[in-house]
C-alpha cells in the first residue's frame, strides 16, 4: 500500500491557511487521509483530474450519511428533509430531469432583471446600518441577497420575507434551537406558496414546476415541491459567502479590481476566478464507495467515505497556470470544482453566479469609493468552508 499523508482538521494551520496546507499535501501525494474529530477518517483526493473523475464515478455515491442533520426537527417536517442532494441513481436522475429546465443558464440570465432591484434595495439601505464610519457588508447585504432572491424565485409574499430572512440566518448557522424552529416555518411558507401558485400562477419557479407537473403524471409530487423549496433555502446560501469573499479578494488585489472596473465584461470571468481562488467550498460533500476501489495504489474499502479537497484541486498546477495568482483574465478553460462535477453538479450554479455578478456590479456602482475598513480578515474557524464572519467596509 502507498503511504498516504494524514491531515488533522484541528491543526490551526489548516484552518488559518487551507490553500497552502492542502497544497503542500497535494505535491506530496494525490490521496490523503483527513482526521475529523468525532468521526471516522475521510479519504481525500488532492489533484484536479483525480477529484473530477471521482465526482463523476458511479462507484462513489452521496447518501444520507453525507450530511449531518441537527436534532429537534419536528416529526411532521421529516418527510421534506430528504432532498435531491441525498439521492443517487435513478431516483436522483428523475428529479434532476424534472427540475433542471427551471435552473438553466438561460433562465438564470432572464431572472437577472428580478435580482437587480432586490440588490439595489439592499444597497440603498446600507447607510442606515453604518456604525463608527463603517458597515458590516456581510450582515447587512451578502447574507440577505440569497434569501431575498429565493423568496422572489418561489413567490413568498412580500410581508413574509422579513421572517424568512431570520429563518435563513438560523439555517445558515446549521445548528441549535433556531435551526430546528426555522424548519417548520419554512415548510409552512412553502406549502402556502405552492397552494397560491396553483390557483394564481405567475412568472416564478413554483408556477413553472406546477404547470409542468399538471401536464404529465410523471411530475413532482406535492411533497417533492415543498422539499425543493427547503432545498433551495438550504443549498442556496452560496452567494452569502461568495459575495464577501469576492469583495475581500478584489480589494486586496487592487490591480484586478481596477481592471474589472475598467472592463465590466470581465465580471463573469472574475466571479469564476474568485470561486477557483478562494471560493467558499474547501471540501466536497463526502461520497461513499459502493465497492472496493483502488486509487493510486491504495484500496478504498466499500462503505468508506471520500471527498475532494476543493481548495487544493482548484490550485493544482497540473491543470491551472500560475495557480496561486489571482487573475480575473484567466482563460475560461482553466475551470474549477467549486460547484462540484458529475451528477451532483450544483443545480443552482448559474443562479448563484448571476446573484454574485449583480451584487458586485451594483455595489461598486452605488459606492465607487468603497474600501475595506480593517486590514485583517475575520474568518470563521471552519475547515470545510472558507467564509468570513464579518466584512466591515466604508462606503
Amino acid at each position: 500500500m502507498t503511504t498516504v499523508p494524514e491531515i488533522d482538521l484541528t491543526d490551526p494551520e489548516v484552518v488559518r491557511d487551507p490553500f497552502t496546507t492542502y497544497g503542500k499535501v497535494r505535491e506530496v501525494a494525490p490521496l490523503a487521509r483527513i482526521a475529523i474529530p468525532g468521526m471516522a477518517p475521510l479519504w481525500a483526493l488532492t489533484r484536479y483530474e483525480d477529484a473530477k473523475a471521482m465526482l463523476g464515478d458511479p462507484r462513489f455515491v452521496i447518501n444520507a450519511n453525507s450530511f449531518s442533520r441537527p436534532q429537534g426537527i419536528p416529526e411532521h417536517c421529516l418527510r421534506y428533509m430528504r432532498t435531491m442532494s441525498e439521492m443517487d441513481g435513478p431516483e436522483h436522475a428523475r428529479l434532476r430531469r424534472l427540475v433542471s429546465p427551471a435552473f438553466t443558464a438561460r433562465r438564470a440570465a432572464r431572472f437577472r432583471s428580478r435580482v437587480e432591484p432586490i440588490v439595489d434595495a439592499l444597497l440603498d439601505d446600507l447607510p442606515a446600518h453604518v456604525e463608527n464610519g463603517s458597515v458590516d457588508l456581510l450582515r447587512h447585504f451578502a447574507w440577505l441577497v440569497p434569501v431575498d432572491v429565493i423568496c422572489e424565485l418561489v413567490g413568498i409574499p412580500t410581508e413574509d420575507r422579513p421572517a424568512w430572512r431570520t429563518h435563513a440566518a438560523n439555517i445558515a448557522a446549521g445548528h441549535g434551537q433556531g435551526f430546528a424552529d426555522a424548519i417548520p416555518a419554512i415548510m409552512a411558507g412553502a406549502k402556502s406558496a405552492v397552494e397560491t401558485r396553483r390557483t394564481t400562477p405567475t412568472d416564478d419557479l413554483l408556477s413553472d414546476l406546477i404547470r409542468l407537473r399538471d401536464e404529465d403524471d410523471d411530475r413532482l409530487t406535492e411533497t417533492e415541491l415543498i422539499t425543493l423549496v427547503w432545498h433551495l433555502v438550504l443549498a442556496g446560501q452560496t452567494p452569502a459567502n461568495l459575495i464577501p469573499n469576492a469583495v475581500q479578494v478584489l480589494h486586496t488585489h487592487p490591480d484586478q479590481l481596477t481592471a474589472l472596473q475598467a472592463d465590466p465584461s470581465l465580471l463573469p470571468r472574475a466571479v469564476d476566478e474568485v470561486i477557483r481562488f478562494c471560493g467558499p467550498a474547501l471540501l466536497s460533500i463526502p461520497r461513499y464507495a459502493t465497492e472496493d476501489v483502488d486509487l493510486h495504489g491504495t484500496r478504498i474499502p466499500k462503505g468508506d467515505a471520500i471527498s475532494a479537497i476543493v481548495a487544493s484541486t482548484n490550485r493544482d498546477p497540473r491543470t491551472h497556470d500560475d495557480p496561486n495568482t489571482f487573475d480575473i483574465t484567466r482563460p475560461t478553460s482553466q475551470t474549477h470544482l467549486g460547484f462540484g462535477h458529475g451528477p451532483h453538479f450544483c443545480l443552482g450554479a448559474s443562479l448563484a453566479k448571476i446573484q454574485t455578478e449583480t451584487a458586485l456590479s451594483s455595489l461598486w456602482h452605488h459606492y465607487p469609493n468603497l474600501a475595506l475598513a480593517t486590514p485583517t480578515e475575520d474568518r470563521a474557524p471552519d475547515p470545510g468552508n472558507w467564509r468570513l464572519t464579518s466584512l466591515r467596509v466604508t462606503l
